[in-house]
């Protein structure tokens, strides 16, 4: 369930996270009909790099490892870029402003839902279970 939520949370968050930068940088277009498409790829992407990109840091540059969500957003986002229809960032502001902001609404926003919103319901659910399984 945790993982299920979780999950959500950060396809929800990523889908903010680009909107947000395609309004606030003028380098970064969304295009509608392939928003989607933008959005599966980035969130896949950083899915699958946050882990590599952190063992990377972990095992030939140790000081990196603070920067691995930076990183993995960087390189989700460039991903996500070579799908044509969804996304596209030109200049150098934009790429170096983009990752900043998804980085921190994708990290900020998944703490706060984690601890605000399913840890609660989680543990809602553990309570129910626990009050059922004594009233037996």
């Amino acid at each position: 369930m945790r993982f299920l939520l979780n999950i959500a949370a950060q396809i929800v968050l990523a889908a903010v996270a680009l909107i947000v930068i395609h309004f606030a940088l003028p380098g970064v277009t969304l295009h509608l009909a392939g928003f989607f498409v933008a959005l599966g790829v980035f969130t896949l992407a950083h899915a699958i790099l946050s882990p590599l990109v952190m063992k990377l840091a972990q095992r030939y540059a140790t000081p990196l490892t603070g920067g691995v969500g930076l990183i993995a957003t960087l390189l989700a986002l460039w991903i996500a870029t070579l799908f044509h229809g969804g996304i596209v960032i030109t200049g150098l502001q934009a790429w170096l402003l983009a990752p900043a902001i998804v980085w921190v609404i994708t990290a900020l926003g998944g703490w706060l839902v984690g601890k605000l919103f399913i840890d609660r319901v989680i543990g809602k659910r553990e309570l129910a279970r626990k009050i059922a399984h004594s009233q037996k």
